[in-house]
């Protein structure tokens, strides 16, 4: 798994403060070229991702290493968290993002690198500025393209952090993989840091047109009411690109995403999370994808602001 924010959305139809930022700057065996192509970059890394790809449970051990690397980059510490990653064969790079010029540090697996990756995704920390929110993507090809939004959604607003699943959602055993239900994953140890400080949280979800053939998207704020304003404000958003949209506050709608382990957690902290499902005919449709990115954007950017 691994995480990503927004841009322009030319870009994608082509397609817990931290003080101290001075570990923050690239250095030659951290860093990727100049100009990189975030979408390219993420969706060359989950072009592989397939139900007989494989899946390695990771031990508790492993998930708290993770997250508490992903915690001292959050809080400027850049040196002491690639050792802290290492010890779990992580590490971090920088990236300029070629469309924006904003500068993330991408957390990924080094066995993704080699014959039998573990499957446990990837991370990306905006370095020009505090975190203040992030988007999630639990289920990357799996549900098809929301990898593509998650990183439309980063570019989009600056303070983002995205976080990307490493594995289909049946490449486990039974539903290993299945971050969005399970709390023994990578994927969920760092959410769970992101909701510990505070960060209010996007999950990006996609259906089959059969499962809810009435509407284009369903906004839920999961078992939370927190983010009651953001959710309507999301919906609101998404209507006005004329999108029809099931409110899950208002009535009874498909997905609701009630038994999503990330957005329990977030009500048990008191933290605004979102959890979005989008049709396949808008995910696939680039027009469609990129006034849904916008959609998200009015929300990311009030968080990046510090309102709710």
């Amino acid at each position: 798994m691994l995480l990503v924010v927004g841009t322009a959305l030319t870009a994608l139809v082509s397609c817990a403060p931290g003080p101290r930022r001075a570990d923050d700057r690239p250095r030659a065996a951290n860093s990727a070229p100049a100009g990189a192509d975030l979408l390219a970059r993420v969706t060359d890394y989950t072009a592989r991702f397939g139900e007989d790809t494989g899946y390695r449970r990771p031990s508790r051990q492993d998930r708290a290493k993770i997250a508490g690397g992903v915690a001292l980059l959050l809080d400027g510490n850049r040196r002491q968290a690639e050792r802290t990653l290492s010890d779990v064969d992580f590490r971090v790079r920088t990236i300029t993002e070629r469309t924006t010029g904003r500068r993330y540090a991408e957390v990924s697996d080094a066995t993704d690198d080699g014959p039998r990756p573990r499957g446990w995704g990837r991370v990306y920390v905006g370095l020009d500025g505090p975190a203040r929110w992030s988007v999630q993507i639990p289920h990357p090809v799996a549900d098809r393209a929301t990898e593509r939004l998650g990183v439309g959604v980063l570019r989009g607003s600056s303070g983002g952090v995205l976080v990307i699943a490493g594995a289909h959602r049946k490449a486990g055993d039974g539903d290993a993989a299945d971050v969005a239900h399970r709390r023994d994953t990578v994927f969920d140890a760092v959410c769970a840091e992101l909701a510990r400080r505070g960060l209010p949280g996007l999950q990006v979800h996609g259906f089959a047109d059969g499962s809810a053939p009435r509407y284009d998207a369903i906004a839920s704020t999961g078992r939370g009411r927190v983010a009651l304003g953001d959710g309507r404000a999301l919906a609101d958003a998404l209507r006005a690109h004329d999108f029809a949209v099931c409110r899950a506050w208002a009535r009874s709608c498909p997905l609701e995403g009630h038994t999503n382990v990330q957005g329990s957690r977030a009500a048990a902290e008191d933290v605004p999370f979102l959890h979005v499902e989008f049709s396949n005919r808008l995910r696939t449709d680039d027009r469609r994808a990129a006034r849904a990115v916008d959609a998200m954007g009015r929300i990311t950017t009030l968080w990046q602001k510090g309102r709710r």
